[in-house]
């Protein structure tokens, strides 16, 4: 990460103040702990109305002219949703300005708080200050921010998971926003070989020659509709430096770079965007680089499975009965239901090997969006009892989900007369329940597993602490779920 974070338990002075250029300043609502510029602040905000949780930007009268956005905290504890989309408030103002450093102070905030509200600042600063890809003749002016400094802290605060969670997320972002003709999947197992001989990852890639000797059929049906033969699985592999005893964690992505719906062709309004199809495996692939900046020390797996979901002669169509790489043959319902199928088989290939726990990450239904919108995600998981941990551990991310029914009943929407299971109804009906029931049919029962439907992947004019409109939804909620003990 370019920025550098500095911590002072001192407080910010008035001298101080008057030498920077820029500042935020975060109070509890009602507190009487002094600080520069005090009486001058809440005049102003008393002036304009500005309450609880909301921002005011105004400039000192001092010779630096800083430019200082404030805000008071409400009394009730803000959950960190709220924290970090005040976060995203109070910086905004400053990077017209593009500053090289940026002054944080949170003078009265209990000691239990500062520790969220920092996390939260420094999120929404390495979020913005991350330059994202753009193709303009004039491209945008690059964020400067060189230096956060944090003040008046009572003990040195431990960022690193904060830090290494913005790392994924910017990755993320940075790849699910590139045109889909910068991102194919060749151009995409590059940028991974690349990435992976940075991190020292042991990286293998299972391409459709190798996929057939192994009998992918649902991931080849999804990949034969391309001219280019370029589809396939990548399989990434960390390892602590020091052998551990725990089980792997599996990270499986949905990596379709662009995704025309095939024979039941998407109309305009429904491609346009379908290059971020492929966020799951961008949040997958995130999620292991964070974990590698933190050094875990158990195994981590990742599999991305890349393609592109085409139309032409040798794509496949409805009707079509294709084997899994696990013997159960679909019938094929809906040409447009892709992910599904590529994710058949290499959950297959990452359940082989009895994690600890799999997660799999994709854009899957419009379903999940039409139930939650694209403020949250929706969750699913074999281990029913981990429900209230699911949701919590949203809470404490900041990135929220909510957990949806996987029962058996809904099994039968799925019976097919001539195949183990169709792919999907033509109703669209509960699609996102049947997806995860489609799904778990390539999950071993004794493998504890979660799948993320990311309809919170891209959300317009961004979400929590993320400005932009992909989110980059998940690597926060990962490293919480993951890191917080509940199941790992």
């Amino acid at each position: 990460m370019p920025v550098t974070v500095k911590q002072h338990t001192t407080p910010l002075s008035k001298q101080e103040t008057d030498r920077t250029a820029h500042a935020v300043f975060i109070v509890p609502e009602g507190d009487d702990t002094p600080f520069p510029y005090r009486d001058l602040l809440l005049r102003r905000a008393e002036r304009d109305q500005t309450r609880a949780m909301q921002v005011l930007v105004t400039d000192l009268p001092n010779t630096a002219d800083t430019r200082l956005s404030f805000a008071q905290l409400k009394k009730e504890a803000p959950s960190s949703f709220e924290l970090l989309s005040l976060a995203r408030k109070l910086i905004a103002p400053h990077f017209s300005a593009a500053p090289k450093h940026i002054a944080l102070f949170a003078p009265g905030v209990a000691a239990d708080q500062i520790a969220r509200l920092m996390d939260a600042m420094v999120a929404a600063l390495a979020a913005r200050a991350h330059p994202l890809p753009s193709f303009k003749s004039k491209p945008p002016k690059t964020p400067a921010l060189k230096t956060v400094h944090l003040y008046g802290l009572p003990q040195r605060l431990d960022l690193s998971r904060t830090l290494a969670a913005a790392a994924g997320n910017n990755l993320a972002r940075e790849l699910a926003v590139l045109p889909p003709n910068e991102l194919t999947p060749t151009r995409y197992r590059r940028r991974i070989t690349q990435l992976a001989r940075e991190q020292g990852w042991k990286m293998e890639f299972l391409d459709t020659a190798v996929l057939k000797r192994k009998k992918a059929g649902a991931f080849l049906a999804v990949a034969q509709g391309s001219a280019e033969r370029d589809a396939g699985i990548v399989h990434l592999t960390y390892q602590p430096r020091t052998r551990s005893r725990k089980k792997a964690l599996a990270l499986v992505g949905k990596g379709i770079c662009f995704d025309t719906g095939g024979h039941n062709l998407k109309p305009a309004r429904h491609m346009h965007g379908m290059h971020e199809d492929m966020g799951g495996s961008a949040v997958a692939l995130g999620t292991l680089l964070a974990l590698t900046r933190l050094k875990v020390n158990f195994p981590v797996h990742c599999w991305l499975a890349l393609s592109q979901n085409m139309i032409g002669p040798k794509a496949y169509k409805q009707n079509d009965v294709v084997t899994a790489a696990n013997g159960t043959t679909i019938e094929v319902t809906h040409t447009d239901a892709e992910g599904r199928m590529v994710l058949a088989d290499t959950l297959t290939f990452a359940a082989r090997a009895k994690p600890g726990l799999l997660i799999d990450y994709a854009t899957l239904t419009g379903a999940c969006v039409y139930a939650l919108g694209t403020a949250y995600s929706g969750v699913f998981t074999n281990r029913p009892e981990w429900l209230t941990d699911l949701i919590q551990a949203g809470v404490d991310s900041g990135e929220r989900v909510w957990p949806f029914p996987t029962d058996e009943d809904y099994d039968k929407e799925l019976d097919s007369t001539i195949a183990d299971i169709k792919q999907c109804t033509l109703g669209g009906e509960a699609d996102h329940i049947l997806a995860a029931r489609f799904l778990s049919r390539f999950v071993a029962g004794d493998v504890p597993w979660l799948h993320l439907d990311l309809s919170a992947a891209t959300r317009k004019g961004g979400l929590a602490h993320v400005a932009s409109d992909s989110t980059g939804f998940g690597v926060r909620y990962s490293l919480e779920f993951v890191l917080g003990k509940r199941a790992f």
